[in-house]
């Protein structure tokens, strides 16, 4: 191929990946305290001893140990982001729903169900008893979903 029709492509590739970054950009939280950004940021770290934990699970590799360093970094960061839920914290780019503000007793309920789910689950992980972990894992991993239902878009 001719080099200008190259350097075409390339430049029409590069116009095409800006464009496409620009429409599909998420809004940025501009707030002082940036709380939904900190909230997302703190479930994401949750999520990254969460998740393996469940893969564990499904792939029949339980590791004791492993479970239960993941289950204890999981505990500590698990009340992370419940204090970034302020009165003035619905405004984009948050995914939670307006419930969490105008349903506050039910929001706490769930909050208070998934720490006791959470519980369960590092204590079954620090007895190393994997049929314990297999069902208390299930049942914050319901509490998550049952929370998300509620008052996640």
């Amino acid at each position: 191929m001719p080099r200008t029709k190259f350097a075409t492509r390339l430049a029409l590739a590069a116009l095409s990946a800006l464009i496409l970054a620009g429409c599909s950009s998420e809004v940025a939280d501009t707030h002082p305290e940036q709380p939904v950004t900190k909230r997302r940021d703190a479930f994401k770290a949750m999520l990254r001893s969460f998740e393996p934990m469940g893969t564990m699970l499904k792939d029949r590799r339980y590791d004791a140990d492993a479970f239960a360093k993941l289950a204890d970094e999981f505990g500590r960061l698990r009340d992370a982001p419940w204090s970034h839920f302020g009165a003035d914290t619905n405004y984009p780019p948050t995914k939670a729903k307006p419930a969490v503000w105008e349903k506050p007793a039910e929001f706490d309920q769930r909050r208070q169900e998934f720490v006791a789910a959470t519980d369960r689950l590092l204590a079954a992980a620090a007895a190393r008893n994997e049929a314990e972990v297999r069902t208390t894992y299930a049942a914050a991993q319901d509490s998550c979903k049952a929370c998300h239902r509620d008052f996640r878009k």
